[in-house]
């Protein structure tokens, strides 16, 4: 349990005005963020909470699918840069000055890292399929940010890479991973304002990617969705001239919505795979390129955007699913202190998180500990005090609805 009197950090009496959107404020407001610069973040302890929730839901689908996680290194030298002729052309690339005249790259993405990392490990055909993920901080040198949040220099992402030799297996396998991800977006609340959306395929290959975009009031992105099979389009795919055609079903009829990216799946082809030498012998022991797929989800960007799509004017709605806790116990006294954590214990035993609000009348009062547990977005409110314990339990506030006595 986490326990407030020793808690680091402090809720705003007042809610700051800083953006053009709501849950940045009240993230602020609640002590959950403070900035360190332009587009770069600190995380106190409930926001990492939160955080870790997500990941944790990411990890156990990429799990369930297979995937290998892996930590890969955050600096990686020029010389992997330029195998792939990309040292000049990333322009958000962070560029690190070392001794003897060397130089490093700040790594806003691993197709550099991972390739020549998996040449050591895959021979031949029996290792097809077979697909690496990691969950670290990225760096890239935007140059602007949106909506204060959407585009950050530095930021958490899952970054998957897929290894194959048969475009058929490469193709099952891209379309097993679109399930994943509609999957994690369907945990954390998004099923209904999810799209996968057909994108520009990049310098990586001739065939489309794809992009998840959430319906949500901060947004770079407008998408064009089909009203007959909900396949949804980047505007940088419509040829406005001719008019919308549906990809999937050649559909007209559509509307079109402001969005934000969240995740981009993306075949790579040989790009990576033949600039560092990758090959994978098939069963007559000759040597094939390596097919390469990319998947990524911006973990800190979708986190923001469910602040923003669960945000309500008092506090955010977080689904139960990645809440800072599920429960918050408010104690007034000391006496009943002992009776909060016991409850406290049990709660947890039965799976489920809780602040213990522990920070004596003389400092807080009964008001400001209820309207922190809202500020935080706590579903579950229960308070403790020696008239409760009369009536042999607590009461239970739960958002929305009246309170009740619950026996303990």
């Amino acid at each position: 349990m986490l326990k407030l009197d020793n808690f680091a950090f402090k809720t705003l009496k007042t809610r700051p005005v800083v953006s053009d959107n709501v849950s940045t404020s009240i993230l602020l407001q609640a002590g959950f963020i403070r900035q360190t610069m332009a587009w770069v973040y600190n995380y106190t302890t409930l926001w990492l909470k939160v955080l870790r929730n997500i990941e944790n839901i990411v990890r156990e689908e990429m799990d369930n699918y297979g995937a290998n996680e892996v930590l890969l290194s955050a600096l990686s030298p020029k010389s992997y840069w330029e195998k792939t002729q990309r040292w000049d052309k990333v322009d958000v690339l962070f560029k690190v000055p070392a001794h003897e005249w060397k130089e490093y790259a700040l790594n806003p993405t691993h197709e550099e890292v991972v390739t020549p990392l998996m040449n050591e490990f895959l021979e031949s055909y029996k290792d097809t399929g077979k697909c690496v993920y990691q969950i670290q901080n990225k760096f890239r040198n935007e140059k602007r940010a949106k909506s204060w949040i959407l585009r950050g220099r530095e930021f958490l992402m899952k970054d998957a890479y897929s290894f194959h030799i048969d475009g058929e297996e490469f193709d099952k396998y891209y379309a097993g991973m679109q399930k994943v991800y509609m999957n994690i977006f369907k945990r954390l609340g998004l099923e209904e304002v999810t799209y996968m959306a057909v994108a520009d395929w990049g310098d990586f290959t001739e065939k489309f990617s794809h992009e998840f975009q959430v319906v949500v009031p901060i947004w770079e992105d407008k998408i064009y969705i089909c009203e007959d099979c909900r396949t949804a389009h980047n505007e940088e795919v419509i040829d406005l001239e001719k008019g919308f055609s549906c990809s999937n079903c050649s559909w007209e009829k559509h509307r079109v919505e402001k969005a934000s990216e969240v995740g981009n799946i993306f075949p790579l082809e040989t790009k990576f795979s033949n600039a560092f030498g990758l090959k994978m012998a098939d069963e007559n022991n000759k040597p094939q390129d390596v097919l390469m797929g990319c998947y990524g989800i911006g973990i800190s960007r979708l986190m923001w955007v469910i602040a923003e799509y669960f945000a309500t004017e008092k506090w955010i709605a977080w689904p139960a699913s990645i809440a800072p806790a599920s429960h918050y116990i408010i104690v007034m006294w000391e006496q009943n202190i002992e009776a909060a954590e016991k409850l406290a214990e049990k709660l947890e035993s039965e799976w489920k998180t809780v602040i213990l609000d522990d920070r004596m009348w003389r400092k807080v009062w009964f008001g400001q500990k209820a309207w922190d547990c809202e500020l935080f977005g706590i579903q579950n409110r229960i308070a403790i005090t020696p008239k409760t314990l009369e009536q042999g339990g607590y009461e239970l506030t739960i958002r929305g609805q009246e309170s009740q006595i619950v026996s303990l």
